[in-house]
């Protein structure tokens, strides 16, 4: 036997090269990771590449590591080829495994046969390439042995390299750690295979093909050019990317940003923005000695914009009026949008004077029609204007007293500024506690409902009465909606002042049916926050059951404007509200844009005329043939029709010619408390019902 010795420096530079090939494969089978189409692609062949030529250069510097008693010479086409066959078959490997999100059993499988079989050719092929001759024997068990080792070597190779892909935490240490042990498989396969070959002592070598020094050159040029390129490339698209990335964040946050501080709908500055810069005015405005104004407007008409055309055209009306506001300002103006239709505007060295003037500019330039397609739209400019220092010296006050003023403007007949004066804040200050006081109104047990009651046509039978809303306020007295009513859907307390209405109705109700009166019904008006409100079908459904109440003893009424504001959905509420057994009305119809084929699809129980008809009705008239057509379209819908806001028997009386169901109004019945509604039957029905009782008895006798 042929004496071989082995270099231990050598040994180790060829587990160092293991390592660094091990540690770029896996890098860059990250990269395929994170990347998509044709880059994926590259990484696979680069990362692929990197494992091949690191096989093949540490089983080549292993070969330089065994030292035999004459020079050493390797075939260059079969070096080659093992070189080519260890690249082509980690390539195919790793597309089995690092592409997509799960490996299967079948896919780790398959990919350990084809990197196993390439290292195993690529070994006994380079073993082969070496030129001596006689060729060397073979001891099966260890060969058997290093196959083995190939193949779970290659298992455990490319199970890391698609769990160690991508990750958050320690993914250097991580990697570092699974390149060691990758590297000390595959050297260890190949210390085994050359183990293996026992060399004849009168072995000669060739003197053709390529010698250890040529080797050497090759093996040390092809690998570090190839590995550093490979890794030096990765950590740059490392690089490139975490910049990527930061700069996607930094445009996030900006974006967040921008969000946080501007308004989504007209892309103004929000509250936030407003109180931040309000008080670098102040700070500065105190410092310097000098002065600046903040104006508070509002616009008016805008609600029966949005309750007669829908939020979208408000929407859009909204966007319109910022754009002219923001036409008359200058740079050092800044105007923000608190919500709704109000807005704010602050600019520097803005004296009472200066102020004013802008103002005017202002409302008289929010005064000209808007035109949004097929809508001619008008509204104004409700302006109230507060000065610092003379107006206030914090954010709260300005924006307060700027606020008492333009409420100011509004009492005194609105499209119109004020400048603030302090008689306003008294004003200003009872609305505020009258708004403080509503929250607790319910608690304190201080609203109250009054009852209208309902006939039908002919007067002679009442039928039911509509729930209206008061509040019995402990120190002014009784309160009527439009004096709270409008604060409290501004600051959505009208969702918990409606419940407790449904509630309070319904329960009267059940104590009529207990008196006798069982065919009497109670309606009641949602608002648009209520008709919208999520739990609205719990609410009915829990109250409905509380208070026992039969199928159609309650009536829900909605105005058209709610209603058409989005019909889809209107149907769809109505639908579920009648499978409550609710009956629904809608309310103020024929002043809106409702449609016959809305009205069709509805499946509402009633229709209510608005007043405005019923008031300026005569016979012979325009309203009386509007009134009649409707009263023709509810019939073909099996609507019944009722007529609100009765004054006069002359009323009455062509109401009930024209056909109409039932009816309410002064003439017939003023909203009463329930603990006089047995006053109200005594009083009002008694009377008309008697001529009748005595036309009978005289029939009888």
């Amino acid at each position: 036997m042929l004496l071989v010795t082995w270099d231990g420096v050598l040994i180790c530079v060829s587990l160092i090269v293991a390592f660094i090939a091990s540690f770029t494969a896996l890098d860059t089978a990250g990269r395929v990771a994170v990347s998509r189409g044709w880059l994926a692609r590259l990484w696979l062949v680069v990362s692929g590449t990197a494992m091949g030529i690191g096989i093949w250069a540490m089983h080549f510097i292993g070969m330089l590591a065994m030292m035999m008693p004459m020079d050493m010479h390797y075939d260059v086409r079969l070096t080659a080829i093992s070189l080519a066959i260890a690249i082509v078959a980690s390539i195919l490997a790793f597309g089995q495994t690092v592409n997509g999100n799960h490996l299967t059993r079948r896919r780790q499988l398959r990919g350990s046969l084809i990197l196993g079989t390439g290292v195993v050719t690529m070994h006994y092929l380079g073993m082969h390439a070496l030129l001596i001759d006689p060729a060397p024997h073979w001891n099966y068990s260890l060969v058997a042995l290093s196959v083995l080792i190939a193949f779970i070597a290659s298992g455990a190779a490319l199970w890391l390299a698609f769990h160690l892909r991508q990750g958050e935490k320690n993914l250097f240490l991580m990697r570092g750690l699974a390149s060691l042990v990758m590297g000390v498989a595959i050297a260890g396969m190949h210390y085994v295979g050359m183990a293996a070959a026992e060399f004849n002592s009168a072995s000669s070598m060739h003197r053709h093909g390529v010698s250890n020094e040529e080797l050497a050159v090759w093996v040390t040029v092809i690998t570090l050019s190839i590995l550093g390129v490979t890794l030096l490339s990765s950590m740059l698209d490392a690089q490139l990317r975490a910049a990527r990335l930061a700069a996607k964040l930094n445009r996030a946050n900006r974006e967040l940003h921008q969000r946080a501080m501007h308004d989504n709908l007209t892309a103004l500055p929000n509250r936030v923005m407003l109180e931040q810069q309000l008080q670098n005015a102040i700070k500065q405005a105190t410092l310097h000695d000098g002065n600046f104004a903040v104006m508070y407007m509002d616009l008016d008409g805008f609600k029966a914009v949005n309750d007669t055309w829908g939020h979208h055209v408000g929407d859009r009306l909204l966007i319109a009026v910022a754009e002219r506001l923001c036409s008359q300002l200058t740079d050092r103006m800044m105007l923000a949008r608190l919500g709704g239709d109000e807005f704010v505007l602050m600019f520097e060295n803005g004296n009472e004077q200066r102020a004013s003037e802008l103002a005017q500019k202002l409302v008289k330039v929010i005064e000209a029609s808007f035109e949004l397609d097929c809508y001619l739209l008008n509204v104004s400019l409700s302006v109230g204007i507060a000065v610092f220092p003379q107006h206030g010296r914090n954010r709260q006050e300005l924006m307060f007293n700027a606020d008492s003023a333009m409420y100011h403007t509004k009492h005194r007949g609105r499209n119109g500024w004020s400048l603030f004066e302090p008689a306003m804040s008294t004003s200003a200050q009872h609305q505020l506690e009258l708004a403080n006081d509503l929250w607790k109104a319910i608690e304190r047990q201080e609203m109250r409902l009054f009852y209208q009651p309902k006939f039908r046509a002919s007067g002679s039978e009442l039928i039911g009465f509509e729930a209206l809303l008061r509040w019995q306020h402990p120190t002014r007295g009784l309160l009527m909606p439009d004096l709270f009513l409008p604060r409290a859907e501004k600051t959505g307390q009208i969702v918990a002042l409606g419940n407790w209405v449904i509630n309070e109705a319904c329960r009267q109700l059940r104590q009529w049916h207990n008196e006798g009166n069982s065919n009497w019904t109670v309606s009641v008006n949602l608002s648009a926050l209520q008709f919208h409100q999520r739990d609205l079908l719990d609410t009915v459904t829990q109250t409905l059951a509380h208070h026992h109440l039969p199928r159609g003893a309650l009536m829900l009424e909605i105005t058209e404007a709610i209603v058409m504001r989005d019909p889809q959905f209107s149907q769809q509420r109505i639908r579920e509200l009648q499978q409550l057994g609710v009956k629904i009305a809608i309310d103020n119809f024929g002043i809106g844009y409702a449609n016959l084929l809305h009205l069709k699809h509805l499946e509402a129980s009633e229709l209510k005329i608005d007043r405005n008809f019923i008031n300026c009705l005569r016979a012979d008239s325009e309203d009386a043939t509007v009134v009649s057509a409707m009263l023709t379209l509810a019939q073909s819908l099996n609507l019944r029709m009722v007529a609100e806001g009765v004054e006069t028997e002359e009323q009455q009386r062509l109401l009930t010619g024209l056909g109409f169901d039932a009816m309410q109004g002064y003439f017939l019945g003023k909203p009463t408390p329930a603990d006089r509604v047995g006053e109200f039957m005594i009083s009002t029905l008694l009377p008309g019902l008697l001529p009748t009782c005595l036309t009978s008895l005289t029939e009888v006798r």
